[in-house]
């Protein structure tokens, strides 16, 4: 199995009189942090409700006037679709959790937007998703969509809880690997969460669940998977249960598992700490095809 850990991630680092005082205060301020961003994301939640719409192809050239002379130039095949031009970087589409929507990546998609170099995108798929295997059969021709218009061969993927895991299924189940580079997730139950047993009414809840079809399919061999893993889980994220589900475990898959200290589920793709890794995650995959294990994210740190 090729899996690298990381060092703590830290965003919040503070010297306390005693272990059990510093846990209960950053217990608190992990719980207070969460309230806020709850409530900030219920105000921005109607932002987001609308599918983004896809980037515009590149404008073309303005045509010259009737009586300017036209320059002659060799004929070239007409392209079946716009294109816009081939970035230097692979494009990065963000997927989101559980009954959300895009909205809950603005902070991220800024910090890519404005220090990748690639162009971003969301996905909105519908809060009456039922079946995870359904949600990544649209992942995949959105995927397809992102690749025509931008030129790209391969993509990047973040997701958030849910979104990470039928990311994950597009790519181990659906033959995403061919298209996806890196695989960032955040918070995302790859081996199964117990928490609110009450919810286990919802279907995708249920898929979710420890030793569902699901998570069994994730677990059958993936020989030659292509896509590189980077799964961040926080020791303070309350729908993770046990806190270790969040983490990318198989055989078959490069993975780096980084965790965080001090925050919980909703701060993962807020956190201005955690968007600079997942960035220091993208700028440090493979850049050749094919590329493996010796290219992998390490020494984390914030101060």
């Amino acid at each position: 199995m090729k899996v690298t850990r990381a060092l703590p991630f830290r965003p919040h680092c503070h010297l306390l009189p005693t272990r059990l005082a510093g846990l209960s205060i950053a217990l608190l301020k992990a719980t207070a942090l969460e309230l806020a961003i709850l409530a900030g994301h219920l105000l921005l939640y109607p932002s987001g409700v609308l599918p983004e719409r896809p980037r515009p192809p590149a404008l073309p050239l303005v045509p010259p006037h009737d009586t300017d002379p036209v320059p002659e130039e060799p004929e070239t095949t007409p392209a079946t679709a716009p294109r816009l031009p081939a970035p230097a970087k692979p494009p990065v589409l963000l997927l989101h959790g559980f009954i959300d929507n895009r909205s809950v990546f603005v902070l991220l998609r800024r910090t890519l937007a404005q220090h990748g170099g690639q162009p971003v995108e969301s996905l909105n798929y519908s809060p009456l998703t039922c079946d995870i295997r359904a949600a990544a059969t649209l992942l995949a021709r959105h995927v397809t969509q992102l690749r025509e218009r931008t030129g790209q061969d391969r993509i990047d993927i973040v997701g958030h809880s849910l979104g990470g895991l039928i990311a994950r299924y597009y790519v181990q189940r659906l033959g995403g690997d061919a298209h996806v580079r890196t695989l960032v997730t955040l918070g995302t139950p790859h081996a199964g969460t117990r928490v609110v047993p009450l919810a286990d009414a919802h279907p995708i809840v249920r898929q979710m669940r420890p030793g569902s079809s699901v998570i069994e399919e994730l677990k059958e061999p993936a020989p030659g998977c292509r896509t590189r893993f980077v799964s961040f889980w926080s020791d303070f994220d309350h729908l993770m249960v046990p806190l270790e589900t969040a983490c990318v475990d198989h055989p078959d898959l490069l993975a780096q598992n980084v965790r965080v200290t001090g925050i919980g589920h909703l701060a993962l793709p807020v956190h201005p700490a955690v968007a600079a890794g997942v960035r220091q995650a993208l700028d440090a995959a493979p850049t050749t095809e094919g590329a493996r294990a010796a290219d992998s994210v390490g020494g984390l740190t914030v101060a």
